[in-house]
């Protein structure tokens, strides 16, 4: 049973994976935010953030890693693995240069709608800072995103209304 359950999370990494290694080849214009153009990861799931994250131009999207499975054709039985997990994706740029940064890592605070909170690391996935997120069920939750890096910090709270 554990095993099938890191098959589920490797197929979704794979599946989450994927746009980054063809972000690799693919065009690199930076004059707008990292990923806005061509086939990059930043097409994917729900823009749920935008504006400023201390000293950097910040990103989010929430992608449901469900749906993403069913559109990519992975079994219903890899996708019941799963659970209502979602990946947070949060882009973050330079606003001097519209590149990408680099090397900086992080965490994000959920608190649901029944106001109970759960924390996740923010590491480095390609072009973005993400992390699994559980939303269980609908309603409102807020997001606190923490990004460290360079010497610098900052910090950006939103919500987001899970809808289903």
């Amino acid at each position: 049973m554990v095993w099938k359950g890191i098959l589920a999370m490797a197929a979704v990494g794979a599946l989450l994976a994927a746009p980054v290694l063809a972000a690799e080849d693919t065009t690199h214009d930076h004059g707008a935010m990292h990923g806005t153009s061509g086939g990059h990861d930043m097409k994917m799931g729900e823009k749920i953030f935008s504006g400023k994250v201390g000293p950097w131009n910040g990103e989010a999207r929430l992608v449901d890693m469900k749906a993403q499975m069913e559109q990519s054709g992975v079994s219903a039985k890899a996708i019941a693995q799963v659970g209502a997990k979602h990946h947070l994706m949060m882009f973050l740029t330079d606003p001097k240069t519209g590149k990408p940064v680099g090397g900086v890592s992080g965490e994000v605070v959920v608190t649901g709608p029944d106001k109970a909170s759960s924390k996740a690391a923010l590491v480095v996935m390609g072009s973005h800072i993400g992390a699994d997120v559980a939303l269980q069920k609908p309603g409102k939750y807020s997001f606190k995103v923490t990004a460290e890096g360079g010497g610098q910090k900052g910090t950006a709270a939103f919500d987001y209304q899970l809808k289903q």
